[in-house]
């Protein structure tokens, strides 16, 4: 990365300094040109208001040799001199014989003088190192007084300055490459910083455009690593968990193997196995739909159903269950249709009754709820169970996390019934709230998302 932000750094520097050069030289060349004209213009008026060194009736001069008997000719030097008749004849040349040059009349100073009283022009030689300068003046007798000065052309300058020119871009170009390789250090210091430490990132001393891609590097790293800690958790947490009912069922079945148990023995020791054994297959099956669940698009495809039905199917799966531990159940409510998964909310409600029924005292009651509060689908379960202590509230939605570790192996929960609830409810984006008092029973709201905000 370095490297490519240097190449660019460098070739943006060299083609600002080329640029630079190019448009400096094209301006000073303009300003050169200008002033020039400017000078023709001013030496044609004093020549004009001075008195033409040409009369007309002077045939010594007017025969087309440019200088007068004794050999004077006061337009010779690096201006020269030149009058027009009005039909393009040349009469008078500083620097060439009349009779010897062409017609003037299609040259564009001319024609301009002609036509508007004074003309200009520029016309460079065909090698393209010298430019010749008009500037051309109507007189009062009708006739043009052009006067022109050779100069460098802008190539010959070029050309001249290219040593110099050579020497400063290699020097340029130094400078150039030593403050971008100062300025690529000092921009990805921070980035390297970062990545050296992700521990310290919150710590990291940033520039202000990097703080938010820091800041999010650093919720990133923070979720990786909750992440790595929740699965080693959770993976210690099934290993313990499935090594309760397979000890259970392997001791029981080295006894009855060795003879050691007879009769009733044999009887009981089976009842606990299946017991162990459907503990077991119960807390896979939690397990497996717990990883079904993480690996799920968030964006799960939504239908119209009715959560009041729901309830009330899992209230009358759940009835003999419940009349088993002495519990009343029942579910209240009308009609209340949103938006989700059905085989999810069945799942919902169905393990928020159970561990409703799971947790209640003998003559207890679970009331299932649904209705609709400001547009929204709310779903109720309210026990008058054992309760849940204050500091344990926070948790009861963690994986494996038991209150009563006792009760939840005597009524064979997995400790995974909520933690499916609380993703459940996470994946519908819906909000779930608990209230809970030690004796007096448990509360727990989930209110779901309108059918029109889903859609």
């Amino acid at each position: 990365m370095k490297k490519k932000i240097n190449k660019r750094l460098m070739l943006i520097s060299f083609m600002a300094v080329v640029i630079t050069f190019l448009s400096m030289v094209a301006v000073f060349y303009h300003i050169f040109q200008a002033q020039v004209l400017d000078d023709l213009r001013s030496y044609a008026y004093a020549l004009v208001s001075g008195g033409l060194p040409l009369p007309a009736e002077d045939k010594e001069q007017a025969d087309g040799k440019g200088a007068s008997e004794d050999g004077y000719d006061p337009f010779s030097g690096s201006i020269r001199v030149t009058v027009v008749s009005p039909e393009g004849t040349v009469l008078y040349d500083s620097s060439a014989a009349v009779d010897r040059m062409d017609n003037h009349a299609d040259r564009p100073e001319i024609r301009e003088a002609l036509d508007r009283g004074e003309g200009r022009s520029i016309r460079q030689s065909a090698t393209m190192k010298r430019s010749t300068f008009y500037y051309t003046l109507r007189l009062a007798d009708g006739n043009v007084l052009r006067v022109a000065k050779e100069s460098h052309s802008i190539w010959s300058i070029l050309y001249s300055s290219m040593p110099v020119i050579a020497v400063s871009l290699c020097a340029l170009l130094i400078l150039c490459l030593l403050v971008s390789h100062y300025l690529t250090g000092s921009l990805l210091a921070p980035i390297e910083k970062i990545a050296s430490d992700m521990d310290g990132i919150g710590q990291a001393d940033v520039y202000e455009e990097l703080v938010p891609f820091a800041e999010t590097i650093r919720q990133q790293h923070e979720t990786i690593l909750n992440n790595a800690n929740m699965r080693q958790e959770f993976s210690a947490n099934v290993s313990h968990e499935l090594k309760t009912p397979l000890t259970a069922i392997s001791g029981y079945s080295e006894l009855i193997e060795n003879g050691m148990a007879s009769g009733e023995d044999v009887h009981r020791f089976a009842g606990e196995i299946h017991k162990s054994a459907n503990r077991l297959l119960t807390l896979i099956d939690d397990t497996i739909r717990l990883s079904e669940l993480d690996a799920a698009d968030k964006d799960i495809p939504m239908e119209e159903i009715d959560l009041y039905e729901i309830a009330k199917d899992s209230v009358e799966m759940l009835q003999m269950r419940a009349e088993d531990r002495s519990v009343l159940l029942s579910v209240e409510g009308s009609a209340c249709p949103m938006q989700g998964d059905r085989q999810m909310i069945e799942e919902l409600v169905y393990n928020l009754c159970d561990n409703a029924i799971n947790y209640n005292n003998t003559g207890g009651s679970v009331t299932v709820s649904v209705f609709h509060a400001q547009g929204c689908p709310v779903l109720r379960v309210k026990d008058t169970g054992i309760g849940i202590p204050q500091e344990y509230q926070e948790r009861i939605f963690e994986r494996f996390y038991r209150v009563d570790k006792s009760r939840s192996k005597s009524t064979g929960g997995t400790g995974l019934g909520l933690a499916i609830v609380k993703h459940i409810t996470a994946v519908h984006h819906a909000a779930i709230s608990l209230s809970s008092e030690v004796g007096k029973g448990t509360d727990i709201t989930i209110t779901f998302k309108s059918i029109e905000n889903v859609r």
